[in-house]
């Protein structure tokens, strides 16, 4: 028989225990709560078309310039398609990317390479591989859906004088380059203020930065720069908007890997 005395701390644990399950579930809650709301702040903007400058760092004050467009069609119930078409220098010019985002299936991603006049699969097995040479991965170039991710709240701090909810979110697909990223959404708009990435030995791999937020039909927040630095290789590559236009007509046909080799 087990005393009043051993029972009382017995119990205790077991009391402690429950709610520490209880505060796990909460807190698992309400990371996917902001997550959804992140997401429900930015549906309904149906097709852009962006004119981009990409600047690559090399770490040691070097750059180079690629200037590309990029086609962006919402689906949905599913991720979005994008289309990609660089325009400069000559070493890059007409290579476009294609990228079908999905919430539950893998995502499909396409790329047509000039100097080898030929459509390329990216197999999901080398999605953690860099794009066209910068600091994003393949992976980084889909769509943001909810379901590709498990969450977690790590609580508040205040990045750009937002104050930010702070998320942990594990990747739910296979063959991603990260264990997990680290995800600053300010309070005011949902929108995301600063990612960290980790990588598969979960050390702090690349930090990204999007700035200079602009409003767009009063409901769609774009940043106008965005900074994704490689703190382990001192790398960098910024993406900057020069412009971007709404309701642009695009519809399926236009996101065609069969129609790369002549993608504008």
């Amino acid at each position: 028989m087990i005393s009043t005395q051993k029972a009382v701390p017995f119990l205790l644990m077991l009391l402690m225990g429950a709610s520490h399950v209880v505060a796990s579930e909460t807190e698992t809650a309400k990371a996917l709560s902001i997550a959804k709301e992140r997401k429900q702040r930015d549906i309904g903007w149906g097709t852009t078309e962006a004119t981009v400058t990409m600047i690559l760092g090399n770490g040691q004050g070097q750059e180079a310039r690629r200037e590309l467009n990029v086609k962006s069609l919402e689906v949905a119930d599913d991720g979005d398609k994008a289309l990609t078409v660089f325009n400069s220098p000559r070493d890059v010019k007409g290579t476009a990317f294609l990228s079908f985002s999905h919430a539950l299936e893998p995502d499909e991603q396409w790329i047509y390479l000039p100097a080898l006049k030929r459509v390329k699969r990216i197999s999901s097995r080398n999605k953690s591989g860099p794009f066209v040479g910068s600091e994003f991965a393949f992976e980084d170039m889909t769509s943001y859906e909810v379901e590709k991710f498990s969450y977690e709240y790590l609580g508040e701090e205040e990045v750009n004088g937002e104050v930010c909810f702070v998320l942990k979110q594990t990747p739910n697909y296979d063959y991603s380059g990260y264990t997990s990223q680290k995800v600053w959404i300010d309070k005011s708009h949902y929108r995301v203020q600063k990612v960290e990435f980790y990588d598969k030995k979960d050390t702090l791999l690349k930090v990204l930065k999007p700035q200079e937020y602009q409003l767009y039909k009063d409901k769609f927040w774009r940043p106008m720069r965005s900074e994704m630095r490689n703190v382990q290789t001192r790398k960098s590559t910024f993406l900057i908007t020069e412009n971007i236009d709404f309701d642009t007509g695009l519809s399926e046909s236009d996101f065609d890997k069969n129609r790369l080799k002549r993608a504008r």
